[in-house]
């Protein structure tokens, strides 16, 4: 039997970091936006070796132990003790990793409810598991709270699944541009001389959108955020400048990735996409996602 489970992929706009001793304590403040396009993982169980082996695939690639860290621990946390036989997970991404898509997290969340599914656990214990892998290996600190609340997110207490409070702002009618161009790694920020100053001016953001959760606020504090921590340079900055000029609501960096994301109104998704494509750029315009997790047995017909 495959099991498939989908997680949305997530884009956060600014944040908090908060890192505690005890990781279902670590999390983030904060808000962003999760996509209707994301990770799948499938899971194969064979019980009929003589020994217990697990594999895990990247895009229908091997991944060894060592680069494949969060996975295996969800999997040591999942599988019983008693279980002998092979475990496949195969885990494919619609954005590149490393690039601000909360890939990390849906690749840890998608193997765990995938692995609670087959062998029993709860939605919740599935996640904190996954949560738990997050935190110590620094893939992220909010992406599986905001994955597991879906929409456009508001990340009002930090934690793991159950210590977290999530809101959502409620709204129709955009859709989300994506332009992924590059690295950046969550690690490497985490353990910068920025942090204080990341702090600081998330912690702005978030009150000002508290003040007024609407998607324009969202947008406007996205974009002082990024610009104020500098992470934003000025590549990023120009073709920010040129991509608004055809938006209601101006783009930003996406965090933690070197690219740029924007709300975009229907009526201007095709002019967007034409400044996009004159800008040779690669690009992808996507729906909101509002929902939970999807996991379920898999026969090949979706």
């Amino acid at each position: 039997m495959l099991i498939r489970a989908f997680i949305p992929a997530h884009i956060t706009a600014f944040f908090v970091p908060i890192i505690k001793e005890e990781p279902q304590l670590s999390g983030s403040l904060g808000a962003g936006i999760n996509l209707d396009k994301g990770t799948n993982v499938f899971l194969n169980v064979e019980e009929t070796t003589l020994e217990r082996h697990v594999h895990v695939a990247f895009n229908g690639e091997p991944v060894d132990r060592e680069n494949a860290r969060i996975t295996y621990h969800v999997a040591e946390k999942l599988i019983p003790e008693d279980f002998i036989g092979e475990v496949e997970v195969w885990q494919y991404f619609d954005f590149p990793n490393g690039y601000g898509f909360g890939n990390s997290a849906g690749g840890a969340l998608g193997t765990a409810l995938t692995l609670a599914y087959k062998f029993g656990g709860t939605l919740l214990q599935a996640a904190k598991i996954a949560h738990e892998a997050e935190v110590l290996y620094k893939g992220g600190l909010g992406d599986v709270v905001a994955q597991l609340t879906g929409g456009i997110e508001i990340r009002l207490k930090e934690g793991g699944p159950g210590e977290a409070i999530v809101d959502n702002i409620l709204c129709e009618g955009y859709r989300v541009l994506v332009i992924p161009l590059g690295r950046l790694t969550t690690k490497d920020v985490l353990s910068s001389d920025i942090m204080e100053e990341i702090g600081n001016k998330g912690r702005e953001a978030i009150d000002k959108l508290l003040k007024d959760p609407r998607p324009e606020t969202l947008m406007y504090e996205a974009r002082r955020f990024a610009e104020s921590i500098g992470l934003m340079d000025d590549e990023l900055i120009e073709i920010a400048k040129s991509i608004d000029k055809s938006l209601t609501l101006p783009s930003s960096m996406i965090m933690l990735g070197r690219g740029l994301f924007a709300l975009v109104r229907e009526e201007e998704v095709e002019k967007v996409r034409g400044v996009v494509l004159d800008l040779d750029l690669p690009f992808d315009i996507v729906n909101i996602y509002w929902g939970k997790p999807r996991v379920g047995r898999w026969i090949g017909s979706e």
